[in-house]
This record gives structure tokens, C-alpha cells and sequence, in this order.
């Protein structure tokens, strides 16, 4: 029996008629639908003529496979669509990565594109993969791969600084991948392995690894070295099947635990195997009633300007994302620039912490305080960015803004319930650590488009190293050349703003993904549904508070 949080539902005092407003909303519109050009590229893989010679095969694109294994109607939560963003390298690097229920159980799938330099392991592929195994371990889900793939990129590289990168670079690396695998197992999360196509050397331990290992007739082949190669080192002869093919692995070798007619039959394999894991979440089903927001979902649109300069009331986002837009506040009255309370969001608790402004030092303990109640009581923590970092200046250094400011970066290190970010506007500086950036082993981490990650803003950035120069100039007893340094001011701007910007972040894999903002209350919801795959259990203990 559920019911609902006793806190009142928060008004919004957003004005949705504001010019500011309507400036927003057609900002961020730009901005997705600049995003949905790159996803609709993402998706057509290696090309049209590759997605073509593909499907002529009578093989479905990995899209296709995976959208054929899941439940019917239920969602794919994919994961880095856009790594791979502004690099020599096809968008998304060749990989899939993603959270999709199957038979009813939540399961991360991992799927190598075949369209894209054959589904080889570019560098992209390497980290998506390894956040694949890390999303199973860290949530105790199934590990759902489809293997098809020619195995580590071989190519040659020249990098920016001339060096040449060959494969040895990267392959002593590569075997944590193995390590992970059977940590996996040893942890008794599935593995769930469907061979539809190459799996070769090194990848043929992808599915040699997995508790559960699918083959799909006259198409897929496992072998540590193909028939040319075997040729090189012994002079023996053979081809695909014999050597490596589906029919002798199901019937001679027994490294094919399940032997498919073809792709679809492989999925309904795959979907029985699953089924009868007899998994369940040992975390507490939605406590509260899920109801609907007060406020519609699209005036999330128009809250964070392009420019990030204008000031955002957290609490606006808030209302929008919490189950009756239902929040009790925590020290509403005290450090003020930081908002922190009590809700739930699709009928699961959680604690919010959102900025509303630059963390001082009494906000920084209030984060402290509010972190470590939600460990005594077991809440899940969600975190929404917009944070300039800790404020800084001689009245604040001696009201210790280092001292408090490692208190919250404390609390936040040593918190063990499940960390959800959001960042929805700026994440610059130690304020990206205090408010759980991705190095602080959060569970999922996402960025709103406008978001902007980086050691500081782009402006601050350049006029610091400004200061530097005159500074050096001044050492040095020469004449500070003012034209030039206007030069160097202008391009160092336009370097760091290119480089802080949500795609630039999301094409290195340095978060989950970039959501559109209406989407932001059904995401927190599939990963707090994800997270109680494993028991949430607050800290007992903590690193020294300096007091």
C-alpha cells in the first residue's frame, strides 16, 4: 500500500510569459534539436551502404536486435549515445550501451555495432564497455552482451602530438575487461552472452567468460585465431564453421550452450535465459503514490538560460520532477544558496540537493548535515547542478571555506547510498566534487544540454592567465604587449567555452548521457528503480571531519 509523502506541494513562481522565459525555451529547442541530428547519425551506424550490405545479409542492425529483446513497451535507457562526439571516430564509437528490461529484469546490454569498422574495439567501444560491466556490478543487474566483432581496432594512429598509436598501446589494458567479467560472476550477477557473428582472439573470451553463451546457425563464429591466421601458424587448413562455427560449438566443443536458427530465435533464447534467473530486488518497491507533478514537464524547457549567467531557482526544477511536486525543505531558512530536502520521485524516496547559487561555508555544512541523514535513514541522494564552486575571498577563507567546503566533499565521498547528478546548468571547480561529479562513484550521471563542465568559467579562465602574464611581464622588466594579450584573451575564451560544453563532456564519456530536460523525472525514476537491484544501506562511518 502506498501513500504520499506528508510534505505540502511547493508553488512555483516562474513566470512562463517572461521574455527570459520564452528566450529559453527557443534556446534550448535549438539545442535539442541539434542533439536529435546527432543521435538520428549515431544510430545509422557506419552509413547507409554499411546499414545496406548489413541487412543483406539477413542480419538486423544492433538497434533492432535490442529493441527485439526487450519487454514490449518498455523503455532503453542508452547510455553515451554521443561518445565519440567531434573525434575522427564514427559517433557513438561503434557500441551500444544501454538499460532495457527483459523477461521482467532490469539488464544492462552491451552490443557491438557491425556497420562500424566491423564492430572493432575503437577507444570509445573500450569505455563504454567497461561502464556497461561497471553499471551491472555497481547495481547488481544482469550483463547482456551481443557479440559481433572483428575485435581491437589495428590501425595505425598519429595523435596530436605525432606520436604514432598502434595496438600494443592499449592491449595490456584490455585484459581488465576479462578480470571484470568474471568479477561479475563471482558476484553472482548473470552474464548472458548471444553470439551473432565474429568473435575472435581476444573477443572470443567475451563469450568464453559468460555464464550463458548463445549461437546462431551459419552465422556465428568463436575462434582464437581465424582460418588465415591459423594457416600462418601451423599450415593447417580450415574454414569458418569447421573451425569455429555454431554447429561445432553446440555439437563438438560445447562452448555454444544454446544453438539458434537465427537472429530472432537467438533473442527468444536470450529472453528465456533470463527468465528463468529467478532474479529479484532485494530493495523496497516504490513506497509512495507516484503521482504527477503540479506543473508541466515543458516549462522545463525554459528555467536555465543559454548563457548560464542568469539565476535559476532550483526549487522551479524541483516542482516539476517530484511525485505532486511534494517537498520538505531542510534548513530552508540557513545557507541559503543551496537547497536540500526530502521528496519522491515515481513513488521512490529521495534527498534533493540543488544550487541556488555559489556554496559558502554555512551551506556547505548544511550539505554535510543533510548527506548524513539520508545515510542514517537509508534515502538515495539526487544532486542537480548548477554550482560556480565554493566562494572565494579573504572574509570566506576566514570563516573556513576550505574547512567546511572538505566536510561536504566528505560527506559526499563517504555517503553509500545511491548518488544520482543532474547537471542542469554550470558544474565548475571543487563545487562539481561537493555536489557528486562523476569521479565521486555516482550511480548515473547526466547533463541537461546548456550544461558546462569545466575548472572554471571560460572568461575567468582566460583573465587568470591574463594576470599571469602581466605578472610575468612586470618579473620580468619588459613592456606588457596589451593588442596581443586582447588576442590571446579572445582565443583562450573560445578554446575553454568549446571545450565546457555538455557535448564536449558527453563525447568523452564523462557522464551518461544528455537528456532532454522533459525527460529528467522518467530518468530518475528508471535508475532509482535500477539502484534497489542491490540493498541501499547508508554509511556507518566516516573519513575525519575537520571541526
Amino acid at each position: 500500500m502506498t501513500r504520499s509523502i506528508l510534505a505540502p506541494a511547493l508553488r512555483s513562481k516562474l513566470d512562463t510569459g517572461d521574455a527570459q522565459f520564452v528566450q529559453n525555451c527557443s534556446d534550448m529547442l535549438e539545442q535539442l534539436a541539434e542533439i536529435d541530428e546527432l543521435l538520428d547519425e549515431a544510430a545509422g551506424g557506419g552509413g547507409e551502404s554499411r546499414m545496406e550490405r548489413h541487412r543483406s545479409r539477413g542480419k538486423l542492425p544492433i538497434r533492432e536486435r535490442i529493441a527485439n529483446v526487450l519487454d514490449p513497451d518498455s523503455p532503453f535507457l542508452e547510455i553515451s549515445p554521443l561518445a565519440g562526439y567531434d573525434s575522427d571516430y564514427a559517433l557513438g564509437g561503434g557500441m551500444v550501451v544501454g538499460i532495457g528490461v527483459i523477461a521482467e529484469t532490469e539488464c544492462v546490454i552491451m552490443g557491438n555495432d557491425p556497420t562500424v569498422l566491423a564492430g572493432a574495439l575503437t577507444p570509445y567501444a573500450s569505455k563504454k564497455w567497461m561502464r556497461a560491466i561497471e553499471i551491472a556490478r555497481d547495481n547488481r543487474i544482469p550483463y547482456i552482451s551481443f557479440v559481433e566483432s572483428a575485435g581491437g581496432d589495428l590501425r595505425v594512429e598519429t595523435g596530436d602530438n605525432g606520436r604514432r598509436r598502434v595496438q600494443t598501446d592499449h592491449f595490456a589494458e584490455s585484459g581488465r575487461f576479462f578480470y571484470e567479467m568474471i568479477e561479475l560472476s563471482k558476484l553472482e550477477v548473470p552474464t548472458v552472452c548471444v553470439v551473432f557473428g565474429s568473435s575472435t582472439a581476444g573477443g572470443a573470451y567475451q563469450p568464453g567468460l559468460s555464464d550463458y553463451t548463445i549461437m546462431v546457425k551459419e552465422q556465428s563464429k568463436m575462434f582464437l585465431a581465424g582460418p588465415p591466421l591459423v594457416k600462418m601458424a601451423t599450415g593447417e587448413d580450415s574454414d569458418d564453421e569447421t573451425l569455429g562455427g555454431a554447429e561445432m560449438h553446440a555439437n563438438v566443443s560445447g562452448s555454444g550452450d544454446y544453438f539458434a536458427e537465427d537472429e530472432v530465435d537467438a533473442l527468444r533464447l536470450c529472453r528465456e535465459v533470463v527468465s528463468h534467473l529467478n532474479w529479484r530486488k532485494p530493495g523496497p518497491s516504490p513506497r509512495f503514490t507516484p503521482d504527477v507533478p503540479l506543473y508541466e514537464p515543458n516549462e522545463l524547457l525554459g528555467i536555465v538560460s543559454r548563457d548560464l549567467v542568469k539565476p535559476v531557482d532550483v526549487r522551479d526544477v524541483i516542482v516539476r520532477i517530484t511525485d505532486g511536486s511534494r517537498f520538505e525543505e531542510f534548513k530552508p531558512q540557513w545557507g541559503a544558496s543551496l537547497v536540500c530536502g526530502w521528496a519522491s520521485i515515481h513513488g521512490y524516496p529521495v534527498g534533493l540537493l540543488g544550487n541556488n547559487g555559489v556554496l559558502y561555508p554555512d551551506s556547505a555544512q548544511k550539505a554535510a548535515h543533510f548527506i548524513q541523514l539520508c545515510n542514517q535513514i537509508d534515502t538515495p541522494l539526487v544532486f542537480l547542478q548548477n554550482i560556480t564552486g565554493y566562494m572565494v575571498g579573504k572574509d570566506f577563507e576566514s570563516d573556513g571555506i576550505i574547512k567546511k567546503g572538505s566536510q561536504m566533499i566528505n560527506a559526499v565521498t563517504s555517503s553509500t547510498v545511491p548518488h544520482l547528478t543532474v547537471t542542469i546548468g554550470s558544474s565548475y571547480g571543487a563545487g562539481t566534487y561537493g555536489m557528486s561529479g562523476r569521479a565521486f562513484g555516482n550511480r548515473f550521471t547526466f547533463l541537461w544540454p546548456a550544461a558546462k563542465i569545466a575548472v572554471m568559467g571560460p572568461k575567468q579562465i582566460a583573465g587568470v592567465m591574463s594576470l599571469v602574464r602581466r605578472g610575468q611581464a612586470a618579473r620580468a622588466g619588459v613592456e606588457f604587449d596589451e593588442e596581443e594579450d586582447a588576442k590571446t584573451v579572445e582565443m583562450v575564451e573560445e578554446i575553454q567555452e568549446k571545450g565546457s560544453l555538455a557535448l564536449a563532456a558527453t563525447g568523452a564519456i564523462s557522464d551518461d548521457g544528455i537528456i532532454d530536460p522533459r525527460d529528467t523525472r522518467d530518468v530518475l525514476g528508471m535508475c532509482l528503480s535500477v539502484v534497489r537491484n542491490r540493498p541501499i544501506e547508508g554509511t556507518d562511518g566516516y573519513g575525519v571531519f575537520r571541526l
